[in-house]
């Protein structure tokens, strides 16, 4: 391969993260209260918000493995309609009825608003949803932006190696944890969506500048950056609708308009991690401005998949060279990375992977404020109420003793769920192969938990009789569906049947204190047994799967189906 990161690009990166770090806890203020470090007082500007929520739903995921998947033979842009159609449709859902019922509230997540409609064991089993799906989505996230570091800082990592005893990829996946969970400490959320401010304006620089190296290399040859799009045009990189009704395909029009539309509703509405900016905002208009205004992602998505049909002109003219072809040949989400250490020049460089940092950290910080928010309200504060009540302390009372040991135990959850997050994006190496790129591995991750959350919030949202102890067997049970859904392995089938077995027993000790329900028993023995045969024979002919896509729809019908088939409506979960 070519040049290594010079002092000029070392001296670039490491002065706009200490710039970063810096303005970040000098915009969000000092964190006074829980209600300041997680819902930034709720003052926050809606402009603000909303380029959080572009940088935090970008990512390295897409800054990085989109422009593979239009480099690589046959890429395209298909994946644009998921984008266009399919999140455009959901951020108005969000904006306009998601948005005003938040805001008739004083909660601090969605779970919150669960477990006023439908019990406190509700708001436990959406909250436990929320914990799976973000760790493994975001440690997906995490796991990539590592894989670039190992290319672009290969012989800084294999000196570090050396020093720690650790692997390359797990010193590049600590050298990510450990910047994010300083930004998230600092200051609470109200860092967070301040330092992706600049983040968003960091991975627009770094899209510049790779667009500006084609052009300068193509120029050369006849053209430029022009000449290299029209070549792409000729070669039918820039197809973008695709009207194909095989269901296998994950990217097509009627995917986009009936599938993805329905699927992204959870994900800006119902995750914490997009939904905790909301809550930031100064009230409901100013939340709905920022989720609709945050549909500018749409344009810098487009910029990015640009950046890999200007890979492909370039590789056209200037072809890999063998030990580089040889790494794309193993991973083809490197193509990337080797252009950055091979053609952008010193200091221009630093610019690019600044931007993918900035890409994986605006994700990364972003969900170790949401973890810890959602752990702190489900786990902590109940516990530590139920101790202050036993000595007579009014709830509600403002002991600034215990304010600010509320405080400490928010960051000390940061800072947990960092080390958490690390671990799992470090186990995200073993499943990485069964994906056709890494793109299509982190957005399946969250679909595995993601149906559940959105069935969740249909039952709480839709003016009907509370269905929350139907959720508490529905939602594993919708988990169970989807994992069946996307796996066929033998090894899969014993994890299906070491999860329906657990949920027999359950169901069994409830109707052995009592609890006898005819209805919900023949319901979940008929769950079980579809869940065996998805996993068994496959839900397409010839064994097929689905793809990502439709794991969070069809999770949200099982999960709403079952939780009504189990639950008669006559009383909530409390």
């Amino acid at each position: 391969m070519g040049a290594s990161f010079t002092a000029l690009d070392w001296s670039i990166v490491i002065a706009i993260l200490v710039g970063t770090t810096v303005l970040g806890e000098r915009l969000a203020g000092r964190q006074e209260s829980v209600r300041d470090f997680f819902l930034g007082g709720r003052s926050l500007p809606w402009f603000a918000v909303a380029a959080s929520i572009v940088a935090t739903e970008i990512s390295a995921v897409t800054y990085i493995s989109l422009p593979s998947v239009v480099y690589r033979e046959g890429g395209n842009l298909h994946y644009l309609q998921i984008v266009l159609i399919g999140s455009l449709l959901a951020r108005l859902f969000v904006g306009y009825v998601l948005v005003p019922a938040y805001y008739e509230r004083e909660i601090y997540s969605p779970y919150d608003y669960v477990a006023q409609r439908l019990g406190e064991r509700a708001r436990g089993m959406t909250t436990a949803l929320f914990t799976l799906g973000g760790i493994l989505g975001q440690s997906a996230r995490v796991y990539l932006t590592a894989l670039v570091l190992e290319v672009l800082l290969a012989e800084e990592l294999a000196i570090l190696g050396g020093w720690t005893g650790c692997a390359p990829l797990t010193c590049a996946v600590a050298l990510i944890g450990v910047v994010a969970v300083l930004w998230t400490w600092i200051g609470g959320i109200a860092a967070v969506i301040w330092t992706d401010v600049v983040l968003f304006c960091l991975f627009l620089v770094g899209i510049a500048v790779s667009l500006w190296t084609v052009h300068h290399a193509l120029a050369g040859v006849g053209g430029g950056l022009s000449e290299a799009l029209a070549e792409g045009w000729r070669a039918g990189k820039f197809d973008v609708i695709n009207t194909s009704t095989d269901l296998s395909q994950p990217y097509t029009l009627w995917v986009a308009l009936f599938v993805a539309s329905w699927g992204q509703i959870g994900p800006y509405g119902c995750d914490q991690l997009m939904a905790q900016r909301l809550f930031c905002c100064r009230g409901p208009r100013e939340a709905r401005k920022a989720i609709v205004a945050s549909i500018a992602a749409v344009g810098i998505i487009a910029a990015v998949a640009l950046v890999g049909v200007a890979l492909w002109a370039y590789y056209q003219q200037f072809p890999l060279s063998a030990t580089s072809a040889a790494l794309v040949a193993e991973r083809p989400d490197r193509i990337f990375p080797i252009f950055v250490m091979e053609v952008v020049g010193p200091g221009f460089k630093g610019l690019v992977i600044v931007g993918a940092l900035a890409a994986a950290i605006s994700s990364l910080d972003s969900i170790l404020a949401a973890l810890s928010q959602t752990t702190l309200a489900t786990v902590y504060l109940p516990r530590r109420r139920r101790e202050l009540a036993r000595r007579g302390v009014v709830e509600g009372d403002e002991d600034p003793v215990e304010v600010q040991r509320t405080l400490r135990v928010s960051r000390a959850l940061v800072l947990g769920w960092g080390v958490v997050l690390c671990g799992a994006a470090v186990a995200v190496d073993r499943v990485a192969d069964r994906y056709d790129s890494l793109l299509d591995l982190a957005l399946a991750m969250a679909g595995y938990t993601g149906g559940a959350l959105l069935g969740a919030f249909f039952l709480a949202f839709l003016p009907m009789r509370a269905r929350g102890r139907g959720l508490l067997w529905s939602a594993p049970l919708s988990v169970l569906a989807v994992f069946a859904l996307a796996w066929h392995e033998p090894w899969a089938l014993d994890v299906i049947h070491g999860g329906s077995g657990l949920l027999g027993l359950a169901w069994v000790a409830r109707m052995v204190k009592g609890d006898f329900d005819l209805r919900g028993t023949l319901a979940l023995l008929l769950g079980l047994v579809a869940v065996e045969c998805l996993c068994r024979y496959g839900a397409l002919p010839g064994g097929g799967s689905l793809p990502w896509p439709w794991y969070i729809p069809l999770g949200s019908v099982v999960t709403f189906a079952w939780a009504v088939l189990m639950d008669p409506g006559e009383e909530s979960a409390n």
